[in-house]
Parts: C-alpha cells; sequence; structure tokens
C-alpha cells in the first residue's frame, strides 16, 4: 500500500528557499491564476503537513507536503 500512496505523489522543484502556496499552486498548474487560486483557497483550502490551510502567502518549504481532493498531493523540493 506505501508504493500506492508514493506513486500519486508528485515532487514539484523550487529555485528559492521557499515558495508563497499561491505561486506554488500555480506553478503545479493546479490553478491558472491568481483569482482562481484565492477563490479555490476561500472556499475549500488545501492541506499542507496535514493541516487545513487557506491563506495564500503561506509560505512553502522543501520538504513540505500539499494535498487537496480533486488536486493530488505535491511534494515541494528543492531544485540542484
Amino acid at each position: 500500500m506505501e508504493n500506492l500512496v508514493s506513486e500519486l505523489e508528485e515532487k514539484l522543484e523550487i529555485k528559492t528557499d521557499f515558495i508563497p502556496l499561491g505561486q506554488f499552486l500555480k506553478l503545479a498548474n493546479v490553478l491558472e491564476s491568481g483569482g482562481m487560486v484565492k477563490s479555490f483557497l476561500q472556499e475549500q483550502g488545501v492541506f499542507v503537513n496535514g493541516e487545513l490551510e487557506h491563506r495564500r502567502g503561506r509560505k512553502l518549504y522543501p520538504g513540505d507536503i500539499v494535498k487537496a481532493e480533486g488536486i493530488g498531493t505535491y511534494i515541494v523540493a528543492k531544485k540542484s
């Protein structure tokens, strides 16, 4: 079962030390515009490391896990 979970996770690399949640969702091609991100987060939110988050400006760091229904699971990774 563990292998199935890891296959559904997608690593998304960032060049900086952190990335705001709103930018991360656009980078992941999950949502296309800032307005869509704002609306989605206000209405539904996403889970960051298991905690429900509604703030676009939430800083994500390498190793953070972003999960949302209908979007999937993403792991923030530092581009080497």
